[in-house]
């Protein structure tokens, strides 16, 4: 079977730049004034910066909007299956053809100069989204904020900072205040800025800047509030309060996120009923999603499984926290992870609400922290641990000794890609 065009071009950009992060605009700019400066005639952007919940949030801030007929394009990364799921045109997949259109214009406009993949697809993204006809435009901070190559719209309609936590500290700082200055880094003179629920130490940082750029800010706590009462969800501001469902992705985490896309839909001025769309609507995969279909489960009839694709020990406690809350079952993970994540940091927060752990190896993923020290891990936070050669041989492990477990398949997005890909 002949690779589609697209990934023949994906992977000739890869060449470009040796290293796969290289936090910097200059690349950038140099390549959106060659291709005219698409960034300057974007539809309205809604620009969306934080560790945890990102994806979640625009999720939910699109699912509002096109119930209330809108238009949107969104960006997000890194993709699951196929690359195509980044961009996403007036509310569709990008097609294969436009695809390999902007990536082949963006590849002849580069001239071969130095770019990184995540740098030259993102001024791909943006040129799709300056040609196609839309309301809004949702791009999501691949890392950091202040130097990503989502950070070139000088005017963006709103900004968002989702919760800010330890992670990528090689690239973002080592300290949480340091790693909320780079969020903070999309924070625009005088555009206001909703802000999630956040430790004092990144919320000062984030005050701080907003105050430089006398940017508004709606604050989870001070102007908007969220809460869970009597299985609905409660979300006030100062125009009114919404009595609404939970939201349709699962876990109590997510109520805090749909407060944030609330607050945003809330200042852009959609009504009550695209506001429930957002929490009833959204779709966003890998993410305590329930798998119900495919190989995997086949292999395991009786189980349940279920697949996240949380990283950092933030993740961690969200996902203790939902299964805290889950019928009594016997619970397994299965977990592979990279190899610069936080792996103990991660696992320490499960440790009471799971069975077991078998750690496998991201199967062609050169970072892929292998499987023993996830195990080694799992053990030094009180965790049972043993490794397995591939997924499906640690389906086959937990359901011999455990035929109706609950099954979790976590520790990295690039796993979960595995999985749905392989369950089809």
């Amino acid at each position: 079977m002949t690779a589609p065009t697209s990934d023949i071009i994906l992977q000739r950009m890869m060449a470009l730049h040796p290293k796969i992060i290289d936090l910097t605009l200059d690349r950038v700019w140099r390549l959106l004034a060659a291709l005219g400066n698409p960034q300057q005639i974007l539809p309205p952007v809604i620009h969306i910066a934080g560790t945890n919940g990102k994806g979640s949030t625009q999720a939910m801030i699109r699912a509002g909007l096109e119930a209330g007929g809108k238009r949107v394009h969104a960006y997000t990364s890194p993709h699951l299956v196929k690359f195509h799921e980044r961009i996403r045109l007036a509310g569709e997949l990008i097609s294969e053809p436009a695809l390999t259109a902007f990536l082949d214009e963006c590849y002849a406009a580069n001239g071969g100069g130095s770019i990184t993949y995540f740098e030259i697809t993102t001024c791909a993204a943006l040129l799709a989204f300056a040609r196609t006809p839309a309301d809004y435009t949702l791009l999501e901070v691949g890392l950091g904020g202040r130097l990503d190559a989502t950070n070139v719209v000088d005017t963006p309609a709103l900004t968002i900072i989702t919760p800010v936590s330890i992670d990528h500290q090689q690239y973002l700082g080592e300290t949480l205040a340091e790693i909320a200055g780079e969020k903070a880094g999309i924070v625009k003179r005088g555009v206001p800025c909703v802000v999630g629920p956040q430790q004092d130490e990144a919320l000062e940082v984030i005050e701080a800047q907003a105050a430089r750029l006398g940017a508004p800010l709606i604050v989870h706590g001070q102007h908007w509030h969220v809460w869970e009462e009597r299985g609905r969800m409660v979300y006030q501001d100062e125009t009114g309060l919404l009595d609404l469902p939970l939201p349709n992705l699962p876990g109590a985490h997510q109520v805090q996120n749909a407060g944030a896309a609330l607050a945003a839909l809330r200042h852009i001025g959609v009504d009550a009923e695209a506001c429930e769309a957002a929490v009833t609507n959204a779709y966003w995969p890998a993410r305590m999603q329930r798998l119900r279909h495919g190989p995997l489960v086949d292999a395991a009839p009786k189980a349940e499984m279920w697949l996240d694709g949380g990283h950092n020990p933030h993740a961690g406690q969200a996902i203790a926290a939902y299964l805290a809350r889950q019928p009594e079952r016997p619970t397994h993970l299965i977990c592979g992870m990279l190899n610069t994540k936080d792996v103990g940091g991660y696992l320490v927060h499960l440790a009471d609400v799971v069975d077991s752990l078998t750690a496998v190896d991201i199967a062609g993923e050169i970072n892929t922290l292998p499987a023993a020290e996830t195990a080694a891990a799992a053990r030094r936070v009180g965790i049972s641990a043993e490794t397995a050669p591939s997924l499906d041989k640690a389906v086959a492990g937990i359901v011999a000794r455990s035929p109706a477990a609950r099954i979790l398949i976590c520790g990295s997005l690039y796993l979960a890609g595995q999985v749905l890909r392989e369950n089809g």
